[in-house]
């Protein structure tokens, strides 16, 4: 299983969720860096993504939709701080309403994502979830975000199989 720890610490109010996979830095920065290849693993099972705007570079925004089996569609953005490809990306990360506009009423954060090689070969990838407060944060775990990102990281492994091959 590629998630090999997920931390909550209630005291920085963050989700922190540790993973590891068989594959280049750079193999695995194509899941982010590729809106295609995003959409196949952003979103658990059965909740496949769609990204209707990408701009991955500081001060842009990505704008995505998750779209349940049932068919409803649950919107979300990010305002890009930080890129450095192959290693690290930093956003603001927001639920939005069907416009693509920041839905204020739901809890945001900033999400972190840091990729390592590691010495024997594998690379791990650290995405680091921060809100600005205990309730915010608690509010995103009480909608699914722990089984959520647990459930998205599992698809990883055969999008890096597709790529390296």
């Amino acid at each position: 299983m590629p998630v090999i720890e997920i931390v909550k610490d209630l005291d920085r109010h963050a989700l922190i969720v540790v993973t590891e996979y068989a594959a280049s830095p750079a193999h695995l920065w194509q899941l982010w860096s590729d809106p295609r290849k995003l959409e196949k693993w952003w979103g658990p099972p059965g909740y496949p993504a769609t990204v209707t705007r990408y701009e991955l570079h500081p001060g842009g925004e990505v704008r995505y939709h998750m779209t349940s089996p049932e068919g409803e569609r649950y919107h979300g953005g990010w305002r890009v701080l930080a890129v450095e490809p192959d290693a690290h990306l930093q956003v603001e990360d927001f639920f939005a309403d069907a416009d693509g506009n920041e839905d204020t009423s739901m809890p945001a954060g900033m999400m972190d994502v840091s990729i390592t090689s590691i010495d024997d070969g594998t690379t791990r990838m650290v995405i680091e979830s921060t809100h600005p407060d205990a309730e915010s944060l608690q509010k995103v775990l009480d909608m699914g975000m722990e089984e959520g990102i647990r459930a998205a990281a599992g698809q990883i492994d055969d999008l890096l199989a597709e790529i390296a091959g």
